[in-house]
């Protein structure tokens, strides 16, 4: 794997669509390519006209390698000393801060000693990477302050067809161990669902068993988010799934590859995490994002007749 270094000219940002989502009023980030290699991710397409891609010498669509600024911490410590107005901040919206490169330069860590010493910041941790436990006992000191999220794509059962689909990413039974100490430790947890895969995580009794563990771990509120459509992510999810013999899987990704089924996937994944949900009586918790332009009629129609926990995004 490539390492590649850019430099940003970011720290603490707002944030208005994550402040929709109910996630974050301001993001960090600390690069623009994360090694964790999820197939389906959509940041590529999102960040493609970014200079660090050409400075590196590499596709935004390509895979293998990560492009982080090792300086974004000082930025960070500037702006949480400088801005008035304070909230609650994510670390990160659209890379890793606990991926392999950005580990080398511990910015996860630093960027949170950086906006934790400041009075008036709170701060929405979210990673696929279980090395956030060394930084657990920092957290630990600002438990008040800090929502620990570790995300599940899976349940234990089909761990191995998402280490195909995100390759660097730690395991799904490591994450679950993981977010069993932060629990342990008393950190407060939410729960991020993101994506369920169909033929992989949105059956019922997947979601069932994920949001389980996410009430087991104390999780304050469970974010739900349908695979993004966007790019070849579909695509190459199907390929990699297929190549490596998960011949249902990649056949049940394949379908959804289409406008209409995919909205049908939705709605059907919306009606399933709201149906586990209620039976636990802990609708409350529950923050389904979802783009409705994105949807037929009919499917829209079908959500909004009972929209309980979803989070409606767009204009």
């Amino acid at each position: 794997m490539k390492k590649h270094i850019t430099t940003l000219s970011t720290g603490i940002e707002p944030s208005p669509e994550f402040a929709k989502k109910g996630l974050a009023e301001y993001a960090v980030n600390v690069g623009t390519k994360c090694s964790h290699d999820c197939l389906y991710c959509s940041t590529g397409s999102s960040l493609r006209m970014h200079s660090s891609f050409k400075e590196a010498g590499e596709s935004p669509f390509r895979f293998g390698y990560g492009i982080v600024d090792p300086d974004t911490p000082e930025r960070v410590a500037r702006e949480a000393g400088r801005l008035r107005n304070r909230g609650l901040v994510q670390v990160c919206t659209t890379v890793d801060a606990w991926a392999p490169e950005a580990q080398d330069h511990q910015l996860g860590r630093r960027c949170l000693e950086a906006i934790l010493s400041q009075p008036g910041w709170n701060v929405r941790v979210l990673t696929k990477n279980v090395a956030v436990q060394e930084d657990f006992d920092l957290i630990e000191k600002h438990r008040d302050r800090v929502l620990v999220g570790i995300s599940l794509t899976a349940t234990p059962a089909n761990e191995t067809q998402m280490t195909v689909v995100e390759a660097r990413a730690s395991r799904i039974t490591e994450r679950l161990a993981a977010l069993m100490e932060a629990h342990r430790r008393g950190l407060r947890t939410y729960g991020m669902l993101c994506p369920l895969l169909p033929g992989i995580a949105d059956d019922y009794d997947s979601v069932s068993e994920l949001v389980e563990a996410y009430l087991a771990f104390g999780a304050e509120e469970i974010f739900v988010e349908p695979v993004n459509p966007r790019a070849s992510g579909l695509r190459l999810t199907q390929e990699a799934l297929l190549q490596d013999g998960f011949v249902r899987e990649a056949e049940s990704v394949e379908k959804i590859r289409s406008w209409q089924a995919w909205s049908d996937y939705c709605a059907r994944l919306m009606g399933t995490v709201q149906q586990v949900m209620a039976e636990k009586r802990l609708l409350e918790k529950l923050r389904f994002l979802l783009y409705p332009g994105r949807l037929t009629d009919s499917d829209l129609q079908r959500i909004r007749a009972n929209d309980a926990g979803v989070k409606w995004l767009g204009n």
